[in-house]
């Protein structure tokens, strides 16, 4: 049953990202708050690892291990969607690249990187059970005293913007894909998963990981897009200088549409 599942998520992460941009998505103006404020908080901590070896699970079409590499770190890089990994290869980057999922890095020996980055795996895994997993395998790469990074889509932002915004709540509250307590309640063809803070408590309890820190990685910038394009460059530049300045403020981070956890592994 498993199998199957993973089997059927794969088919359809492999049909949306073949259609959707995801190279372009962290160049937006909305994407290049989330990617500045990650890098910093990525920066911070490689701070403690002058050699690292580093592990983007989930990497994507390579936006963050690329650069990574590219600043003469080792890195390795691991996605599932075929069509992104064509895209990361051919950059033509000192990355090491593979196919494969988050649940499962039996490709790796325990306690094998400094620092690991799990930044697209979270958004569509829709249990608890599989977010420990994936979670509890970065933990095992990650040597000890490392730092594992870890991205979250928020219900909030969800609700906010698909159901109120774009006005589907009330169909989605009829059709159960929203609870009475306004929590999202996806299946797997939703593709995307969305979680409250007390959500990531609980998975870093199960997988027995200790936070460092948490910030809203893109903070209001995802409710602000139209705005943040009619910017001109000093705005901008003064609206990433806010961001950057409150991103760990705690009445920011619910209402994020994407959150940093920063992890220790003990």
């Amino acid at each position: 049953m498993q199998k199957s599942r993973s089997r059927y998520m794969q088919s359809e992460l492999e049909k949306y990202y073949n259609k959707f941009c995801e190279e372009k998505r962290l160049t937006r103006r909305h994407g290049q708050v989330e990617y500045i404020t990650s890098m910093k908080y990525i920066h911070k901590y490689l701070e403690e690892f002058p050699q690292a070896k580093i592990l983007d699970v989930g990497a994507g079409t390579g936006r963050y291990s690329v650069a990574l590499a590219e600043e003469g770190y080792d890195v390795t890089a691991l996605e599932l969607v075929k069509y992104n990994l064509g895209i990361l290869k051919q950059k033509g980057s000192t990355v090491k690249a593979y196919q494969g999922t988050a649940l499962n890095l039996k490709r790796f020996d325990d306690e094998s990187f400094d620092l690991t980055l799990v930044f697209g795996p979270m958004y569509h895994l829709y249990t608890h059970e599989d977010k420990v997993k994936a979670l509890s395998e970065a933990k095992r790469v990650t040597k000890k005293g490392g730092v594992i990074l870890v991205a979250y889509c928020m219900n909030e932002y969800s609700i906010l913007t698909y159901g109120f915004k774009e006005n589907h709540i009330l169909e989605s509250l009829r059709d159960g894909k929203i609870n009475q307590e306004y929590r999202v309640t996806p299946k797997p063809e939703d593709l995307y998963d969305y979680v409250r803070l007390e959500d990531i408590q609980a998975i870093n309890d199960d997988a027995g990981v200790t936070r460092i820190q948490i910030v809203a990685a893109d903070g209001p910038a995802n409710y602000m897009r139209p705005i943040l394009n009619a910017m001109d460059e000093e705005t901008f530049a003064t609206f990433i200088d806010y961001h950057l300045h409150t991103c760990e403020r705690p009445e920011l981070l619910g209402a994020s549409a994407h959150t940093l956890d920063i992890l220790r592994r003990e």
